[in-house]
Parts: structure tokens; sequence; C-alpha cells
């Protein structure tokens, strides 16, 4: 069973493919998809970008279920829409290929891998350097906490 791990975004969207077990994970890919934030690029075009992306991969690898982490409160409400818009063609994408989905928050990542919901990112990061045996910390950020999301997809 291969798990797809979504970090949503815009600029930035985070992802990972990992199969095994949750006390013995093993990661297949894991990186970002990137689009332009210049103003001159439509949200429309950066959604389209990210989502032939998404699916490419999606075939590539052909994960049994999706793990995507859920949207938590954005102080600025420009980010927060352009994210959740972002998220809702991720949740369209995974859907059309038949993958079962899953939500996680923020808080329940930090809580579950770190013990602690308000874990920052060094924190989580060498976390999920341990569960999945890394020599080095995961980079970027956005691919770290992929994995992490991921995690929570296997069994």
């Amino acid at each position: 069973m291969i798990t797809l791990g979504i970090d949503p975004g815009t600029a930035t969207v985070g992802f990972s493919f990992v199969t095994g077990t949750r006390q013995n994970p093993e990661i297949l890919e894991y990186g970002i998809l990137h689009t332009d934030p210049t103003p001159k690029e439509f949200m429309p075009d950066r959604l389209l970008e990210l989502g032939n992306d998404l699916d490419v991969l999606i075939q590539k690898y052909q994960p049994t279920n999706g793990v995507i982490e859920d949207l938590f409160f954005f102080k600025n409400q420009k980010t927060v829409i352009s994210v959740a818009q972002s998220r809702g063609m991720m949740l369209y994408i995974m859907k059309k290929n038949g993958l079962m989905t899953k939500d996680v928050t923020p808080l329940q990542v930090k809580q579950t891998l770190c013990g602690y919901g308000r874990a920052d990112k060094s924190q989580v990061q060498k976390v999920v350097k341990k569960i999945y045996k890394l020599d080095e910390i995961p980079k970027p950020d956005d691919a770290a906490d992929a994995l992490a999301i991921a995690w929570f997809g296997l069994k």
C-alpha cells in the first residue's frame, strides 16, 4: 500500500509517497511542487499547473490513499483563500484517481509526532528524520511536513 502525503499551498506544495508501516516506513519519493508566485501568473493557471503535476505523480506511484493537511487559522485572509483553493483542487485530483482521503490538522501532526501540539518546524523535522531513518533532515520544510502527514496514512 502506497500513501500520498500533501502539505498544501499555492507557491509551494509539499508531497511525499511512502509505504510500509508506522513502525517501519519507507520513502519512495518526496519533494515540492512549485508555481510562480508573481502577480502575472493567475491563480487558475497555478491551480492547473499544480493539479497536472500532482496527477502525473499519482499516475507514477499509484497510491491507494492520501493524507492532506487541513487548514488552520491564518492571519492573512488572502492567503487562506488561495491555500483553500489549492487544497480543494488537490482533493479533487486525489478522488479523481480513486484515492481514499484523510485530513489531519497541524495540531494532530505535532501532538502525535512530537508529543506537543505547538512544536516548531525544526522539532517536527527531527522526528521525521528519526521515524524514516534518514541521514539528514529532509528539505525543504514543506517536503518534510508532507512526510510527517503521509505517516498518518500508514498502519
